[in-house]
């Protein structure tokens, strides 16, 4: 493991309230409120359900813990139902400790079923958007809230859209090179402290603290704000986390990679990220190598790889076995340019 690595915390979230998560999405999802009570209720899970079959009785695997979404499946069967048989159907389901539900389309229930909900201390919501849609924005907020996180010290650049962290010990000069990027027109993400949240499976999101932002510390100099300085254009709030390139002090003894053949991985909360350790002295333009490893990237992203490439060529001319001549090239035309 690296030592920079191998001591990360890593915390997840293991409860949230509904009234946080109202208003959180009261603005995306055109929320309104049914009722006034529940805004303390617990969500412990960050996954939705369709109580469709609990509202028809079978609630054996009924994972009431979760938020509940109710859509027009629930309620066109809720109307084939006499008024009785609704309040019935509904009781069942919330004698059980519901978070909250929510109504999407802007589908009506009797004001029976509201009482019913607002009894058993349980937040009821509405909703324009359509079950699809409104899924999607509740299931990328709980994702979000439930995901694990981690933090790092680095700087965070995006270089020609690729995100890329430069770690090294203190007083290396991570910030110097980060400065210097964003003068060349890259962008800022953080600086020092980088929060690191895993948003689905195999993609991390790195963002600056809401304290820090985008100031950054030169030793010598002090804090400064790059945006202040270079404009909007300079700084981004977040970015994928796509690349780890580590600083270390060049030493004779120490080897380093030369062909790029061996890809060195470094795993950050699960997340096998390419880890490319830069030796570093007087005179050497680190800036201009990162640019190069962020190209390289892209390349490698686009399917072309070009160690493999050159290891490749490099078969192809030992199978040749070509003895006939012993120039390094064989002709050598003249040059007109």
């Amino acid at each position: 493991m690296n030592k920079y690595f191998d001591s990360l915390k890593i915390s997840r979230r293991s409860d949230i309230t509904v009234s946080f998560m109202y208003e959180k999405l009261k603005e995306r999802l055109k929320l309104k409120k049914l009722n006034s009570v529940g805004s303390e209720n617990i969500i412990t899970d960050k996954n939705l359900h369709r109580p469709g079959l609990a509202l028809a009785g079978y609630v054996d695997l009924f994972t009431f813990h979760r938020v509940q979404l109710v859509g027009n499946t629930e309620i066109k069967y809720l109307n084939t139902l006499t008024l009785e048989k609704q309040i019935e159907a509904v009781k069942k389901l919330v004698s059980f400790e519901l978070p909250c539900v929510i109504i999407s389309n802007n589908n009506k229930v009797h004001k029976k079923i509201i009482a019913l909900a607002e009894k058993n201390n349980i937040a009821l919501f509405t909703t324009p958007l359509e079950t699809t849609k409104a899924s999607y924005f509740i299931s990328d907020f709980l994702d979000d809230q439930f995901s694990p996180q981690t933090t790092i010290h680095g700087a965070f650049i995006d270089v020609y859209g690729v995100g890329v962290i430069v770690i090294g010990k203190s007083g290396i000069g991570k910030s110097e090179i980060a400065l210097d990027l964003v003068e060349r027109g890259h962008r800022l993400v953080a600086d020092d402290v980088i929060n690191i949240n895993q948003k689905g499976e195999g993609i991390l999101i790195g963002t600056g603290t809401e304290l820090v932002k985008h100031f950054m510390e030169i030793r010598g100099l002090g804090l400064i704000d790059i945006r202040s300085i270079f404009g909007i254009r300079s700084i981004r709030f977040q970015k994928r986390v796509e690349v780890i390139v580590e600083l270390q002090n060049w030493s004779r003894g120490k080897l380093f990679t030369r062909t790029g053949l061996d890809q060195l991985n470094i795993k950050i909360i699960d997340v096998d990220i390419p880890h490319i350790q830069l030796p570093i002295f007087p005179g050497k333009n680190i800036t201009v190598i990162i640019e190069v490893i962020a190209l390289n990237y892209l390349l490698k992203h686009y399917g072309y790889n070009a160690a493999k490439a050159f290891a490749s060529k490099l078969q192809r001319e030992i199978k040749k076995k070509n003895k006939k001549s012993k120039r390094a090239i064989d002709y050598f035309e003249h040059d007109f340019e």
